[in-house]
């Protein structure tokens, strides 16, 4: 197999990997509701609430405010739906890298920086919101772990790019 060829595949697999990640993080934003009583249960079925009384206390609190809305209000919960659209609108998106990688470069750079976006996000709007900042924690983490893949991926292209630019006396020559 050439540099190339293993360049494009290993591109290939980060950003299959990364696009997983982002349908199944937007796919889960749709069913909320259930998700929260589905994970109150798990947690009040393990030892969780005695380790962890703060995790048990924000999902039950959090389930509850669900139930609220979707009991009282359920369109606020179609904030939620677009939230879960956007995600797998941006999913989309990597096809062009996936496609040509040197070219769509562009895509790259602009999930790294909406990786980077979601810490300053979580710091200004989580203690406006009253989220526990632990939770904030949870939350940057995705966009550090996303950016991880994004930086491999970038990496790789600028690699291939590198082995695919024609060189300069070579244009001179043939013009």
């Amino acid at each position: 197999m050439s540099d190339r060829a293993a360049l494009l595949k290993g591109i290939r697999a980060w950003l299959a990997v990364f696009v997983v990640c982002l349908v199944l993080s937007g796919a889960t934003a749709f069913p909320l509701v259930h998700e929260l009583r589905w994970a109150e249960s798990l947690v009040n079925a393990t030892s969780a609430p005695e380790h962890l009384p703060g995790l048990a206390d924000w999902i039950t609190r959090v389930r509850q405010g669900l139930d609220a809305a979707d009991a009282e209000y359920p369109f606020l919960l179609y904030g939620t739906d677009w939230l879960a659209f956007a995600h797998l609108v941006i999913a989309v998106a990597f096809y062009g890298p996936y496609r040509d990688p040197v070219r769509n470069i562009w895509v790259v750079e602009f999930g790294m920086i909406a990786c980077a976006g979601i810490v300053p996000l979580a710091l200004i709007c989580g203690p406006i919101r009253g989220i526990p900042f632990w939770w904030s924690v949870i939350d940057m983490a995705f966009g550090v772990f996303g950016v991880i893949p994004l930086y491999v991926v970038r990496r790789r292209i600028k690699r291939l790019e590198a082995l695919t630019a024609v060189p300069a006396t070579a244009v001179a020559v043939s013009g």
